[in-house]
This record gives structure tokens, sequence and C-alpha cells, in this order.
């Protein structure tokens, strides 16, 4: 397993050597330890967890035209050539292909698993937070928006397809997203870490206002 686990963190470190910041190794290497945290306390496979979030952005759709078929196609690929078991291949697969925060704006019938949950946590808690902040923005700035802008509201009931094609404000980003990932996590650690980033956020939000509007 550990040889497995080093080669698959050489592999992802040379398919993101020149991602966009916040969906760069570090990233990866944060939603690895933030699994192996959560995992300390949940019934999981540990290899599975591992290679999923290791793997998780390999091909993040917002950087391949919005096409979410590469990057289970890299993974499948990648672990086939490592001669891992066919039932932990496709249980990562499964694992990134459903725990994108977009993919929860569908309804219909979805993939579960406790490897899943562990998995979805962790990703999340990258997103919130003072480090989910400066992904926030990075990306925003990435993608040339505004920071913020009083007239544009944010849009709290999105679509799937509303979501990847947004081009709003980075400010509205915290209402359509990064702020109602506290009520969506999965496990009991991810719920307790998640209360006190989502209150950092809170924060944040406050002192940002009253810079804007001059109060401070």
């Amino acid at each position: 397993m550990n040889q497995l686990i080093e080669t698959t963190i050489s592999f992802v470190k040379s398919e993101l050597e020149n991602a966009e910041g916040g969906h760069d190794w570090f990233h990866i290497e944060r939603v690895y330890k933030n699994t192996l945290l959560i995992s300390k306390k949940e019934d999981v496979d540990i290899l599975v967890v591992s290679l999923a979030a290791l793997l998780h952005d390999i091909a993040d759709p917002k950087f391949h035209n919005g096409d979410e078929t590469v990057g289970p196609r890299i993974t499948r690929e990648f672990l086939f050539k490592q001669n891992v078991d066919s039932k932990i291949i496709e249980h990562v697969v499964a694992i990134i292909e459903n725990m994108s925060f977009k993919n929860s704006l569908e309804n219909g019938k979805k993939f579960t698993s406790k490897e899943l949950e562990v998995v979805q946590d962790a990703d999340r808690l990258d997103a919130i937070g003072a480090i989910g902040i400066a992904r926030c923005f990075n990306y925003g700035g990435f993608k040339n928006r505004a920071l913020y802008n009083p007239e544009i509201a944010p849009n709290l009931n999105m679509s799937k397809e509303e979501y990847k094609t947004s081009n709003a404000p980075t400010l509205n980003h915290f209402y359509e997203k990064l702020l109602l990932l506290k009520d969506k996590m999965n496990t009991v650690a991810g719920k307790r870490i998640a209360s006190e980033r989502h209150n950092y956020m809170e924060g944040f939000l406050k002192q940002f206002y009253a810079e804007w509007h001059g109060e401070l």
C-alpha cells in the first residue's frame, strides 16, 4: 500500500505541476491530510479514501471545458497500470464522480459510501475557513472576476449548469457555496471542523463589508 501511495503522489504532483493555485498539489495534499484525520474516527477502507483524496482533482472539469469524464478516465487508467484490484478502482472512480458540490445540485439517485462521505468532507473543509477564502479569491483573480458588486445579488437557487457557467463576483461564491458547506458535512469530525471554519468566514465577511462601506 505504501508504495502505491508514493507512486500516486508522484503521479499527481507531475500532473498538477502548473495547476491554478487553488487546485494544485498543495490542495490535494491538504485534502489527503484531512482525509486521514477524519478516517481516524470512521470505519473506512483507508486505501480507497487515500487514493480518492489524491486523485479527486487530477483533472478538475473547470480546467477541461467542463468535461467531467477526464478525471475518472485518467484515474482508472493510472490505477489499472498499478495493478490495483478492479473493485477498488471502481469505488475510487465512483467517489470522484460523485463528490463535487455542483453534482449535489442535481436531483436523482446518487452513489453513496462511507468512503465517499469522508473524502467529500475532507475536500469541502479545504473550501472553507482561511484557506477557503484564499482559494476563492485566487480563483476569482484567475478568472478576472470582480471582488464584489453590490448590484449583483447571489443566486441561491442555482441549477448545476448555472453554477458551472456563473461569472458572478467572487464574494457571491460565499453565499452560493462556501457558507452552505457547514450543513452539508457527513462526519462528526467534519462537522466539528467545518463549524469553526464557518465562523471564521462569517467574521471575514463582517470585516469586508465594514471596510467596503468605509465604516472601519
